[in-house]
């Protein structure tokens, strides 16, 4: 583990000082070695799947760890339109001029080796390599077990990639063991090689990091996000937002937990919008107005309402109002994604500031979680945390930057 420490910290030298264009060569070199090597990594996927079927994983997961032909060629897309992105580094991000004469800028700047610790998304590893890559790190992948066969597979295209560009293969490492002990290296920081870890899993996975870590950590926790449809909500707006935010896929963090309807508009809309969830085959746990609509509608408990199913299980309750929506929000969130469903502009802009989420929405599913759906190419996660980086996580939040000073001779008196 030290010595994959120390060739990702040479390796991230030379990929600070490669200019955009042999960046780019190299993640579309990438995109082609991942297409060029579409059956191993297939059939390495079929391995991991098989594995998870018989430990009698959930479909969720199994949707989480699925790689097909068309999600493949989605991955491959997503490393070539990375390259497309406006270069990050060398960015004039802020610049003055002091009464001395002294012209300082702020600049953007790799942060370094970058280590992320993922769990059963495959995709992860070409996402996070991409993202590294473009920013100007390093990467070290800990792949979890369950995608462990396939992540190696993926990383061997990476490397295919840089390689053919004429980069070091070392600037992307997948850590070669399902070993639990490799955590502890990394968030020990293998001898000072680490500058940043981001964790990309489960909620027991985020916790130790977060505990462990000796290193800077971008947190991401669980994805307990919520929807509440406004007393000047659109019922067929609202059917659409729910069924898509809860039901899309269901695995995923921006994937709707819980819906909060409005006591305002609840004799209309509460019944059409649990009745479209029951149809679509979710289940639904509800408080006692949710409970009288349907008899197929089982009782919440108080854990219900703070719970990341990511499986088609929602949690309903009708709310006194805006006040009330965000502060149980507030209470039971984990500021990750949170939506309003709403007409009422006013209404819309007070939970638009008051909710502290990393993504907030206005009449949009949160599905749109997604550094993809924000123009940022991919995204290793969705940071939740308030330092540096916060919502999802692409090439500029993996940027630091430094200060660049110009002078004509100056001396500090």
């Amino acid at each position: 583990m030290q010595a994959l420490g120390q060739r990702a910290r040479a390796a991230a030298r030379v990929i600070a000082l490669a200019p955009d264009s042999l960046r780019n060569a190299a993640l579309r070199a990438m995109a082609a070695a991942l297409r060029e090597r579409a059956a191993s990594i297939l059939a390495a996927n079929a391995l991991d799947l098989a594995e998870a079927r018989a430990n009698g994983q959930n479909a969720a997961f199994i949707d989480r760890l699925l790689l097909d032909t068309g999600r493949l060629d989605g991955v491959a897309k997503a490393v070539a339109g990375v390259a497309d992105l406006p270069d990050p580094l060398g960015k004039v991000l802020a610049s003055w001029t002091q009464p001395n004469g002294l012209r300082f800028e702020r600049v953007a700047t790799p942060l370094g080796v970058i280590a992320v610790i993922f769990e059963s998304r495959p995709n992860v590893t070409a996402d996070a390599g991409a993202l590294c890559l473009k920013s100007g790190n390093a990467a070290i992948l800990r792949a979890g077990s369950d995608s462990f066969r396939t992540a190696t597979e993926i990383a061997a295209a990476l490397r295919q990639g840089l390689e053919a560009a004429g980069l070091p293969g070392d600037a992307i490492q997948l850590v070669p063991t399902r070993d639990r002990a490799a955590v502890g290296e990394i968030l020990k920081g293998l001898d000072g090689a680490i500058d940043v870890v981001v964790p990309r899993g489960g909620k027991s996975l985020v916790a130790r990091v977060q505990s462990e870590a000796r290193v800077p950590v971008f947190a991401h926790l669980d994805g307990n996000c919520h929807v509440y449809v406004h007393a000047q909500a659109d019922l067929a707006m609202a059917r659409e937002i729910v069924l898509n935010a809860k039901l899309r896929r269901t695995g995923v963090c921006g994937s709707a937990e819980t819906l909060l309807v409005d006591e305002a508009c609840a004799e209309t809309l509460l019944a059409p919008l649990v009745a479209a969830l029951l149809g679509a085959g979710c289940a639904v746990r509800g408080d006692a107005a949710t409970q009288a609509l349907d008899a197929r509608v089982t009782p919440a408990t108080d854990a219900d309402w703070a719970t990341e199913y990511l499986d088609a299980i929602i949690a309903v309750k009708v709310v006194a109002g805006l006040d009330a929506a965000i502060a149980h929000v507030e209470r039971y969130g984990s500021h990750h994604t949170d939506a309003i469903v709403t007409g009422d502009t006013d209404s819309a802009a007070r939970f638009l500031a008051e909710v502290d989420s990393a993504i907030v929405l206005h009449n949009a599913s949160t599905q749109f979680a997604d550094g993809g759906e924000f123009g940022f190419g991919a995204e290793i996660g969705i940071a939740t945390g308030r330092m540096h980086a916060r919502g999802p996580v692409g090439v500029e939040q993996l940027c630091s930057f430094k200060y660049r000073v110009h002078g004509s001779g100056q001396i500090r008196p």
